[in-house]
């Protein structure tokens, strides 16, 4: 199962994989790094092979931007934006085999807890969270202090268990994991965040939101306005309202809220 709403620039070198890209003036060499790991982490169904300006064309066309093939600008701020660390598909998506959970009655359990909120507020935050998916199917989550939960949840900052260690701030926000057994479901957060429950720093409730997408079996969106788009951004909680596409996703998986 792959890791799905984690933000991970990595700091490996892909120069025997892939030829040297061709930039525009406003892009530098470290730019240039940043992308060949930005490609190899997040379309990895693309052939080693192919030529880079080809891969930057799959991403430009995925984002909607202009594609022109040319590590531009544009393309450049969208790879430096935060972002989930699953891999990009078109929209709406299920993972491969569109794994489910058999039941509707799930439970779910906070392992620890971030130190920038207090503990009500990440309850609360998580509450929000899984509501935003049970307000439009059957899906019921009841909260466990103890014992296995199916959707386990902690923070965690580098290397926590999983082969998908947290990188620091800014960049890896969260990653989640497609229904199954073991580690299915889970979602962990990275501890070197700062976590908010505003917009002072990253919102809890918004990352937590589309992790649980991933907890359910959804994968990445390409529609801009939908929870499941890849990237980060923020919105009041008070105003949020899940897309048409994440609800569409989620639905054919579940149905409709009774």
């Amino acid at each position: 199962m792959l890791p799905v709403f984690t933000l991970i620039f990595l700091s490996l070198s892909y120069s025997l994989a892939f030829p040297k890209p061709r930039n525009e003036a406003d892009v530098n060499q470290s730019d240039e790094k940043l992308a060949l790991e930005y490609l190899s982490k997040f379309y990895p169904t693309s052939s080693s092979s192919m030529a880079f300006d080809e891969r930057i064309k799959e991403m430009q066309t995925f984002f909607g931007m202009r594609v022109t093939g040319k590590l531009n600008k544009e393309t450049m701020d969208m790879m430096k934006t935060p972002r989930c660390g699953m891999p990009d598909v078109a929209a709406f998506t299920l993972f491969p085999g569109r794994p489910r959970w058999p039941r509707n009655s799930l439970t779910y359990r906070i392992l620890n807890y971030t130190p920038d909120l207090s503990v009500s507020v990440v309850n609360e935050a998580i509450r929000m969270a899984l509501d935003v998916w049970s307000n439009v199917t059957p899906l019921r989550f009841r909260m466990v202090t103890r014992g296995r939960a199916d959707i386990e949840i902690q923070f965690s900052d580098g290397t926590h268990g999983d082969a998908s260690p947290f990188d620091g701030p800014s960049s890896v926000l969260a990653h989640a994991y497609a229904p199954g057994n073991g580690i299915g479901g889970d979602a962990h957060f990275d501890e070197a965040e700062r976590w908010s429950s505003t917009n002072s720093g990253i919102n809890l409730f918004l990352v937590a939101a589309h992790e649980f997408g991933h907890s359910l079996g959804l994968s990445h969106s390409t529609d801009r306005s939908a929870l499941m788009f890849p990237t980060y951004r923020f919105v009041r909680p008070s105003n949020f309202r899940l897309g048409e596409d994440d609800i569409n996703g989620i639905q054919s998986l579940y149905g409709r809220s009774p």
